[in-house]
Formats: structure tokens, C-alpha cells, sequence
């Protein structure tokens, strides 16, 4: 028999047996290694066989190059032709399939998505995943009240913050629209502002109109400290809608992506159909429709800029067709994600999935179980960035502040998962067991035990793992009342500062920001 050679020494039953804190002293370094980390390797889940993605492909390509799509901007049409596209009699424009072919071969791969504070970078590469809100949800889920209400540029700036705190939340997309403002030029200016001062992760918005960018962007460069300094490390990104779905180009959003491009922004790169209603209502066919609309932008953005770092999102979204609302907590849902991960794998492209959008209104077993259910499997799938993964609820009409703390401990138990058994010589340790077996018995004071209680286990912040006695003592609270407590403390004290003082001032004199600043926790 083969004894692997052990990595630390092992603890012998003849000496005296030192104390657990003795032990733990001696393995300090075990806070280095935490057991789950932005980026997590997933991708092993494939619900296509390879002839089916084969077929999704096909079917996108061929609907590109002999079906295109309707409504293409000018100057997109003047790039697709000039690359051998064609317009066609009915004024639909085809995509040649070379010309798809070398989009998807020449994109960039393996980029980062910076954060203001570059710990928080991520790197965009392979199946790594990374946990994200998002949603853009008319209304919240009063945090006192719980009744539902419109949302605020507070509300935006509030779960920024919530976010920038919570360790398995990776990303901030915007979750929630400012309802408060009216203007969309103001909304859209306000909407990145709340973002990037509430956090100093990756931040991803939309904006509007085509005319919006500029100040955007202008806002960012003040941040970063000038243009230059923005384009070397962005720490926005555009999400960008850019089909109304079925195989029609949103004309403003084009507009919309081409001046994003052009800022400097990365972009993502949206198809959000609906199973039965601008999509199939089979899965399959919703999948494929998705895929082309989204190629359809990546050929795009690309003849814009070949250097854009831009995000696969084909998203198709799935209704309860009884009714014809959406409904994003089925297991359509969770499967349809997992596949266009998977296709996104495919093309070995930075990829974005929609996941976590559960039906349910409250934090209960609906809700639990919805979500851990898409998440999951899109993350397993290798989606780079699950977007509303956290604090969603109410199919995106809506979002629980108190959610974005809960979800935390699911996502980390998640990311756990995709990083799995991790089966090598030195993780099964055969030698730890056959030591132990001719031991003590036992592995409680083990050595290894003690190197890898941090390293290979989760714990969560917030699930209640006490006896049910031990729970009733102590008022037997379900886990939503535990979370809303936590997020009172956190949105009492947690006021981001890497926006400097002196750099707010700036900003606020050069801009209409109408988030107060007594409402950031700074003076006026």
C-alpha cells in the first residue's frame, strides 16, 4: 500500500495532547484561505448534449445569415456590409456567417472588470464565476414595512452598500430604478453616481439614451481622474438591450452601445425574449433565438471596436403562459439558464446569466428554494456573472434590501458547491486515516482537521446551525428577522468612503447629483 507523504506533522497519541487553542495558534495562516473566492471554476454541468448545442448553434447561424434581423442603425449597417453582410428587399440585415465566425473567434477573453479599489477586480476568464445583483426593479420591499413601494435614488444607494459589504456578492448591477426622478438624463447620471459611491466593486447600468452617455462617462473620468485613467482601468459597465425581441434591433439602444463603446466602457450585450410571447414557447427555441440576437450585438460591438471588452448575455426569459406573465422561478427557468451558460461555454466567450429571479415576495421557502435552485445551476454551468443572484424577488418587480444579507450565506454555499470534492492524493489524505484508525480513533484533534476547518468549510453568517432548543431560547427568530436587523446595523454604519471627500465636492459642483450627502453619512 502507497502512503501519500503528509504535508504537516501529525499529532501523536503518546505526548500530551495540546489544547485547541494551542493548535489553532499554530495555523494562523488558515484565515489566508478561505473556502470560497470570486471566481470559483465552474462549468461542469452541460443539460445540452453536444449534438444539441451543435444544433442551437446551427440554428442561430442560420437564422443570422438567411433570417437577420429588422430596425439595424445605419451605421451598423454600414460596418455588417462592408464585412460582407446584406440588407435585405424587406430591410432585414444578414449577418454572413464568417463574419460570426470571426467575431466569436477574435473577441477578448480573459479581461478584468475592474473595481474602483482593485481588490475587488475580477477576472473575466474561462468558467469562472462571479456572484451579481441586478434587475432594474420598479419597486422595493420596504425594509420597516414590508409592504411594497416604489423605489428611490436612496433605496439604489442603499443596497450599493449593503453589497459592498457582503464578502460573496461580486458585482453590483443596478438593482432598482430611481422612481424619484423624472428626467431620464438626470436619472441615468444619478443611477451610476449611487452605484459608485455606494460601492467599490464593479458596477454595471444602463442608460437610456444615446445622449446620456457622454455625462456618464464624464462622471466616471472624474472619479477615475481623468479619461485616460478611466479607459486603463473602467470600473463601469453599460449593460445594453440591444434587441426587442423577436430578431429586432432596438434602434436607440444600438445608439445607446455604440456610444458606450466608443467612452470606453465595456458593455454588455442583452437578449431578453420571453418563452411564448416574443420568443418559442419551446425552450430550445427560445435558447436559439437568444443566441443569434446576442451574436447579432457582439458583431456589432466589435466592428465598433475590436478591443471592446464585451459580455456574452443571451437571456431569454420564461413566462407562466396561462397567464402570460413572466415568471422566473420555475424549473424552465433554472434549465434555460444553465443552457445558454453552456453555449456561452461553447464559444468560450465572457458570458452573463440571468438567475435568482424567484416569484416569491418574502424571504421564505419559495424564495429559498427558487433561487438556490437557478443560481445554482447556472453557476455550475460556468456563467461568469449570474446577475440577480441576490436580493431579487417578485419576478423583478422587486427588491429586499434585508435579502442582499440572506443571500450572502446562500451564494457562498453555493460557490462551494462548484468548487466540489477536489479529489487529489493529498485531499483524501489515506494516510490521515490510517494514522487515525491506529490511533485515537477519531479525528477531532487531528492536524489536518484543524488545517482545513477554514479552508474547506463555509460557514454561514446568518443560517441558524443551533439546537432547537438553543433557537427557542434565544426567541426562536426566523432567518428574515435576523437578516433585517443585520441590515439596519450595516445601512447605520457602513458609509463607503472611497469616493474622497474632495472628489465628491467636485462632482456635485459639476453635476445635478441629487443623493444627499447627510443621506451618505457626510456632512453637507
Amino acid at each position: 500500500m502507497v502512503v501519500a507523504k503528509r504535508t504537516q506533522p501529525v499529532m501523536s497519541s503518546s505526548p500530551r495532547r495540546r489544547g485547541r487553542k494551542e493548535r489553532l495558534a499554530e495555523h494562523t495562516d488558515l484565515e489566508d484561505q478561505p473556502p470560497v473566492w470570486p471566481g470559483v471554476l465552474g462549468g461542469r454541468l452541460k443539460p445540452l448534449s453536444d449534438a444539441e448545442a451543435e444544433a442551437v448553434e446551427e440554428a442561430a447561424l442560420s437564422l443570422l445569415e438567411t433570417l437577420g434581423l429588422s430596425q439595424a442603425i445605419p451605421s451598423m449597417v454600414d460596418r455588417v456590409c462592408a464585412e460582407g453582410g446584406a440588407v435585405t428587399s424587406d430591410g432585414r440585415l444578414l449577418f454572413a456567417r464568417e463574419l460570426v465566425h470571426r467575431s466569436i473567434a477574435e473577441a477578448k477573453r480573459g479581461f478584468t472588470l475592474c473595481g474602483q479599489d482593485p481588490a475587488h477586480d475580477l477576472t473575466i476568464d474561462a468558467a469562472r464565476v462571479h456572484m451579481s445583483t441586478g434587475g432594474a426593479a420598479p419597486g422595493v420591499f420596504d425594509l420597516e414595512t414590508g409592504a411594497y413601494r416604489d423605489s428611490t435614488l436612496a433605496d439604489l444607494y442603499d443596497a450599493a452598500r449593503l453589497v459592498d459589504a457582503m464578502g460573496n456578492i461580486h458585482h453590483f448591477s443596478r438593482s432598482v430604478v430611481a422612481r424619484d426622478i423624472d428626467d431620464s438624463a438626470v436619472m441615468d447620471l444619478n443611477t451610476a453616481y449611487a452605484c459608485l459611491s455606494g460601492t467599490a466593486k464593479h458596477v454595471s447600468i444602463s442608460i437610456t439614451e444615446p445622449q446620456n452617455v457622454q455625462a456618464v462617462a464624464e462622471l466616471c473620468y472624474a472619479i477615475a481622474g481623468g479619461e485616460a485613467a478611466f479607459r486603463a482601468r473602467p470600473f463601469l459597465t453599460v449593460m445594453v438591450c440591444h434587441v426587442v425581441p423577436p430578431m429586432r434591433f432596438a434602434e436607440e439602444a444600438c445608439e445607446v452601445l455604440e456610444q458606450a463603446i466608443l467612452a470606453g466602457f465595456p458593455v454588455q450585450l442583452i437578449s431578453a425574449g420571453q418563452a411564448g410571447a416574443t420568443s418559442p414557447a419551446t425552450l430550445a427555441g427560445s435558447l436559439a433565438q437568444a443566441i443569434a440576437e446576442t451574436l447579432a450585438g457582439l458583431v456589432f460591438a466589435r466592428l465598433v471596436d475590436p478591443e471592446v471588452k464585451a459580455i456574452f448575455a443571451p437571456k431569454p426569459l420564461v413566462a407562466d403562459l396561462r397567464t402570460g406573465a413572466m415568471c422566473g422561478g420555475g424549473g424552465e427557468q433554472a434549465i434555460l439558464m444553465a443552457a445558454a451558460a453552456q453555449m456561452g461555454r461553447r464559444f468560450d466567450l465572457p458570458t452573463s446569466s440571468i438567475a435568482g429571479i424567484t416569484d416569491a415576495k418574502t424571504l421564505d421557502a419559495q424564495y429559498g428554494a427558487e433561487k438556490s435552485l437557478a443560481v445554482a445551476m447556472a453557476a455550475h454551468a460556468g456563467s461568469n456573472i449570474v446577475t440577480q443572484a441576490a436580493g431579487m424577488q417578485a419576478s423583478l418587480l422587486g427588491v429586499s434590501l434585508e435579502a442582499y444579507v440572506s443571500d450572502n450565506d446562500l451564494l457562498g454555499n453555493i460557490l462551494r458547491t462548484i468548487r466540489g470534492v477536489e479529489a487529489t492524493r493529498e485531499n483524501i489524505a489515506a494516510d490521515v486515516i490510517v494514522e487515525v484508525c491506529r490511533g485515537e480513533g477519531h479525528y477531532l484533534g487531528e492536524t489536518h482537521t484543524f488545517d482545513r476547518m477554514k479552508s474547506d468549510y463555509f460557514y454561514p453568517h446568518l443560517g441558524d446551525r443551533r439546537s432547537p432548543l438553543d433557537w427557542e431560547a434565544d426567541g426562536a427568530r426566523p432567518v428574515g428577522d435576523v437578516a433585517r436587523d443585520k441590515t439596519r446595523a450595516l445601512l447605520a454604519t457602513h458609509f463607503p468612503s472611497h469616493i474622497s471627500d474632495a472628489t465628491d465636492r467636485v462632482l456635485r459642483a459639476r453635476f445635478d447629483i441629487r443623493l444627499p450627502r447627510a443621506r451618505m453619512g457626510v456632512a453637507p
